[in-house]
Formats: structure tokens, C-alpha cells, sequence
């Protein structure tokens, strides 16, 4: 599909009011995006496991106006409170995605969020509010356009989604979701989140991930100046190449179910993307020194014990531990003798692998 494909083309129907709620997860990437195009282009594709504790459940009540205004008309309420701090985030969003939703000008909106993980617990909540907030948008629009099918829908959300923050776009469907077009990969496309699509083993399908709060403060470098500053990196190609070959690598890792190499490809993913963070200029460092002490531990663990855990980072100092469900007991051991002392106030979160974004009944 083409960007062109997202502008509505058919009659409106006349839809006056209307309620819709949603539930839309995190995610964790396997294989990394870092540095974008103009429009939320990513200059590689990634891969993404869908959680399913980490979410934000989003609910937007529409009310038509008399008639369109020359401004957006929202008000957002996050955890119940007014965000006026929110607004300008918001509003940016939507002047992104104004050509593919031109009705938003027509009407008031009210917009209540909440996470089901504290808002300073150092879990980015980009992702999973963007994308719930879409697909409370595309409700709106099957309401006026009503014959759109679920498929457009979706890929819709996801398009929608990835203009607010790109990786939101893998939030909307799971439980692995590819974005970036990758020659290997049918159906894949820079523009939008797709299912993978090809055969997934067992042990991938209940896999579980402990995130580990080692900082739960603002980050130094904001992500949005991190991926621009791949324009100027000296590595951004061969990173670029490195995603593009480690996904390659990885469909068969996920058909086999090859602990081994998943475990390999994974923490090289990480320690890649922090690796360019480090020959940027202006150069900077995310991880603690924590950080590191917990991936120390869990390579020792790992070699002593023969489990297959592993760990992966997103642009931040918290630590992602994946491992396969038959693990758990063993794991959750492990955290609280060795490693809860390297989280701040011992704090972890529990999660697994989910299947994507839930539309709420009222």
C-alpha cells in the first residue's frame, strides 16, 4: 500500500457521537531500529516481540461540532488528571496525520489515558499510547466510513501509530511484528507493522521478559535526538546493513527455535545500538553502570547454569531479560538473590509475550 491509499476517498456517513476504548501493549525490538527518514521512515527494518502487562488503555468520546474549525478540539486527561503538558505532543500528532484523517477537525474529542505501569517506571509509553490512541481514531473513522475492511483498519492504526512515534506502529497487532521493508520478508513495508509471517516455533510463543528498572529517571538524550544524530555517524551504514542481515539471520532462528543463536543475534542487537550511541557526536552513553553489572551477572548465570536468558536494551539503562517460560521459577530466583540490588528501589516488572492491541466494549 501507498501512502496515498490511507486518504479517505469514499462518501461520508453522518456520525454524530460515539465512545471508544482501547488497550494497546508495549513492545521490546529483537532486532533494532535506530535512524529515521523524513515521515517516520525507518532507515532499517526491526522486529518486535508484543508485550502483554506493559499497556496503556486509552478512551476518546467524540462529539461532532456544527462545523470544521481551523483548530484541533481535544482535551487529555492522563491517569484522571488534565495534561495540559500532554497537548503539544498531541497536536503535533495530529497535524502528521491530518491529510489521512481529515475529519478530525470536526469534531471535540475527549481523550482519558492511563498505563498499567507507573508513569516514571522508565518503560517508554510512546509506543503503546500512540497506538492505542490510533485505534481509538480509526473507531472514529469506521463510523464514517463503514465499509472499510479489518485489514485496512489495522494497517491504518499501525500507519497512524508510526506518524506519533515509530515504534508504536508494532503495538497494534503481535505476538511478533515486523516494520521496515526487508526484501526477505512478504508483506513488509516501511510504512507500517505487520504479523510476522512465516512459521514461529513453540518455545518463542510463551516467551517471557522481566524488565529490570535500573533508571527510572529522564533520559540524557531524548530518542527523537538519538535517531537523528545517525545522519551524522560514521557507522550508520554498517549498522543499517548489520539489521538488515540480522533479520535475515533470525527467520530461521524463529522457525528452528535455536536458543543458542537467538540468545547471540539478540544481545548483539543491543550492544550494537548502544554502540552507535557511543560514535555519535555528540556522543553519550545510556546505560549505568548498574546496566552493566546486571548483564555481567547474567552472562555468569547463563554459563553456570546452562539457561537460556538472555538480556536486551532499549535506548535507556533498564535491562530486558528474555527467557522461555519452563525457565521461570530458576529466573525469578535469580533476580532476587543477585540482581534486584542493581535495581532502583528493587524495583522489576514482570511480563510475556501478548497478541497485540484489544478494543474495550462499553
Amino acid at each position: 500500500m501507498r501512502e496515498k491509499d490511507f486518504i479517505p476517498s469514499t462518501k461520508p456517513e453522518d456520525f454524530k457521537s460515539g465512545k471508544s476504548t482501547w488497550r494497546a501493549p508495549s513492545n521490546i525490538a529483537l532486532v533494532k531500529y535506530w535512524g529515521k527518514k523524513e515521515n517516520q521512515i525507518p532507515a532499517n527494518p526491526s522486529i518486535s516481540f508484543t508485550l502483554n502487562n506493559c499497556h496503556t488503555l486509552t478512551s476518546v468520546t467524540f462529539s461532532k461540532k456544527d462545523a470544521k474549525t481551523e483548530n484541533f478540539s481535544f482535551e487529555f486527561y492522563f491517569e484522571g488528571k488534565k495534561k495540559e503538558s500532554f497537548k503539544p505532543k498531541i497536536i503535533q500528532f495530529f497535524r502528521r496525520i491530518e491529510q489521512y484523517c481529515p475529519y478530525l477537525k470536526y469534531f471535540s474529542l475527549k481523550i482519558e489515558s492511563e498505563n498499567s505501569f507507573p508513569h516514571s517506571s522508565g518503560i517508554a509509553s510512546s509506543a503503546s499510547g500512540m497506538s492505542a490512541l490510533s485505534l481509538c481514531i480509526m473507531d472514529l473513522e469506521k463510523n464514517i466510513y463503514p465499509g472499510i475492511s479489518e485489514d485496512y483498519f489495522l494497517k491504518k492504526a499501525s500507519f497512524l501509530a508510526r506518524l506519533g512515534s515509530g515504534s508504536a506502529c508494532r503495538s497494534i497487532e503481535g505476538n511478533l511484528v515486523v516494520w521496515g521493508n526487508h526484501q526477505e520478508i512478504e508483506g513488509s513495508s516501511d510504512l507500517f507493522g505487520i504479523n510476522f509471517p512465516y512459521k514461529t516455533h513453540e518455545v518463542f510463543k510463551s516467551y517471557r521478559d522481566i524488565i529490570l528498572l535500573v533508571d527510572k529517571g529522564a533520559k540524557q538524550v531524548s530518542s527523537t535526538v538519538g535517531h537523528d544524530l545517525m545522519h551524522g555517524n560514521p557507522y550508520a551504514e554498517a549498522r543499517f546493513e548489520q539489521a538488515n542481515k540480522n533479520l535475515s539471520k533470525l527467520i530461521p532462528i524463529l522457525k528452528s527455535g535455536d536458543l543458542s543463536a537467538f540468545i547471540e543475534l539478540v544481545e548483539s542487537e543491543a550492544l550494537s545500538l548502544h554502540a552507535v550511541m557511543l560514535s555519535s557526536l555528540p556522543y553519550f552513553i545510556l546505560m549505568k553502570p548498574n546496566t552493566l553489572e546486571i548483564i555481567n551477572r547474567i552472562w555468569a548465570f547463563r554459563k553456570l547454569t546452562g539457561i537460556p536468558v538472555c538480556f536486551t536494551l532499549d535506548a535507556g539503562a533498564n535491562v530486558h531479560m528474555l527467557y522461555p517460560e519452563e525457565n521461570e521459577i530458576k529466573i525469578l530466583d535469580f533476580i532476587k538473590d543477585q540482581l534486584v540490588a542493581y535495581c532502583e528501589k528493587g524495583q522489576y516488572i514482570c511480563d510475556k509475550i501478548g497478541g497485540g492491541a484489544k478494543r474495550i466494549d462499553h
